[in-house]
């Protein structure tokens, strides 16, 4: 006799699943043609859009419309560098000797869903404590709000060097970490590197190529690789489908990456012309991180915020990116959008679109820049990085024009992820 409820029951939640979504668009930016389109609907169905309509589309009973007309809509962003787990600051150092892997996963979830909610769909999250990990798996189950993650995991330096986890610390506590801790000093390291970054569950490979800024290291160029060594860290992430980045400052540390194989260069702050020449001959793709050199710069003003050893080079380091950014925008090297958020507060990451025009990037390239181009260096170019039918519905909006105004792209106040809508004011 319950049947024909059944029945009635099951067609409801059928029609409530096939529900769409109508976003009816002031302004949307085509990122891949570099244009302005006015007035139109974006019908999104499940995490698909489905199709983009001219003119305000209301859809049909049932569907849902939301009203972006005063809005300039866009792409998802994509972040090619920043560090989820954590940011910057005066107890940074002694936080890792006071902070349990569970302190860092619960303040990673806030540092997350800043992220998301400022129109950053998609982040390459460059080196952490390995919570990065299972940030990404909780994220991907929903169990977690933020960004799509792409993580290396631990990034991979050498003994000293900028990733080498016991820098700064009492000689007892120094050890002697190598390959699975992310520390080789051999080409047989490297390999026995990757492998267990792939073991352990990373997306991508991050090598310290030169000295860093925030390591309590007094070097912060000199390189710290042999050529060797990195092609055989690039020639296995190749066997395992593992994108290629180095954080490097120093020059000869860059022009070994470059040679390596290495594919995305981050930083980049003594770059030389020579330099800006060979990425161009190998096709690799400088992640400027503009607001890092900023923010390190201003920080290194404040007595105590930094160790003295890392005060010094960040006061150094950080007034050359810019400057070093356009002068390889101007040599035509291959760009790719990246922040270092961690380095300065996470959800800060649309001050780099400022910086990056301010020296003469167009804004429509910078855009790009933050969708197409990096979608195609993380081989999801098919389906993320455009508003395109077919494309997953990863979709947010400002308020003004960001060609009349680049800083609207700090005031993000619409966030759909995979068709979810996470922030509507």
């Amino acid at each position: 006799m319950r049947r024909p409820f059944l029945i009635i029951a099951l067609v409801s939640i059928f029609c409530v699943s096939a529900q769409d979504t109508y976003l009816q668009c002031g302004a949307i930016i085509d990122v891949a043609a570099g244009k302005t389109l006015s007035e139109k609907t974006i019908v999104v169905s499940a995490n698909k859009i489905k199709s983009i309509r001219n003119g305000y589309v209301e859809g049909t009973e049932g569907d849902k419309v939301i009203d972006l007309k005063n809005k300039t809509v866009m792409p998802g962003f994509i972040d090619m560098h920043v560090h989820i787990e954590s940011e910057s600051g005066p107890q940074a150092y002694l936080n890792r000797y006071t902070k349990n892997e569970a302190d860092v996963a619960f303040q990673s979830t806030v540092y997350a869903k800043r992220t998301l909610m400022a129109g950053f769909t998609t982040v390459r999250d460059l080196g952490g404590s390995g919570v990065n990990i299972a940030l990404r798996n909780a994220i991907n189950k929903e169990l977690v709000i933020g960004p799509r993650i792409f993580t290396a995991g631990k990034g991979i330096g050498t003994t000293g060097g900028h990733a080498d986890p016991t820098n700064g610390s009492r000689k007892d506590l120094m050890g002697d970490p190598g390959p699975k801790e992310g520390v080789v000093n051999s080409p047989e390291d490297g390999r026995k590197a990757v492998r267990q970054r792939y073991k352990n569950g990373a997306d991508v490979i991050k090598i310290t190529a030169t000295g860093g800024v925030l390591s309590v290291a007094k070097n912060g160029k000199n390189p710290q690789f042999t050529i060797e060594e990195i092609k055989a860290i690039t020639e296995t992430a190749k066997d395992y489908g593992m994108l290629t980045a180095a954080h490097a400052h120093g020059d000869e540390g860059m022009q070994r990456a470059i040679k390596g194989g290495i594919k995305t260069i981050e930083h980049g702050s003594y770059m030389s012309n020579e330099t800006m020449e060979l990425m161009k001959q190998y096709n690799s793709f400088l992640v400027p991180t503009i607001t890092a050199g900023k923010q390190v710069e201003e920080k290194a003003k404040i007595k105590g915020f930094f160790p003295e050893v890392v005060a010094k080079k960040a006061a150094e380091i950080g007034p050359l990116i810019q400057d070093m950014f356009k002068r390889a925008y101007k040599k035509g090297v291959p760009i790719a959008f990246g922040t270092d958020a961690g380095v300065f507060p996470h959800g800060l990451n649309a001050k780099e679109f400022g910086y990056m025009v301010e020296v003469g990037m167009p804004l429509m390239e910078a855009l790009k820049s933050a969708t197409v181009t990096n979608a195609q260096l993380l081989g999801i170019d098919a389906e993320l990085g455009q508003l395109k039918e077919g494309f997953i519905a990863d979709i947010i909006a400002v308020e003004e024009n960001p060609e009349k105004n680049v800083a609207t792209l700090e005031n993000v106040v619409f966030v759909m992820k995979e068709g979810v809508v996470y922030k509507n004011r």
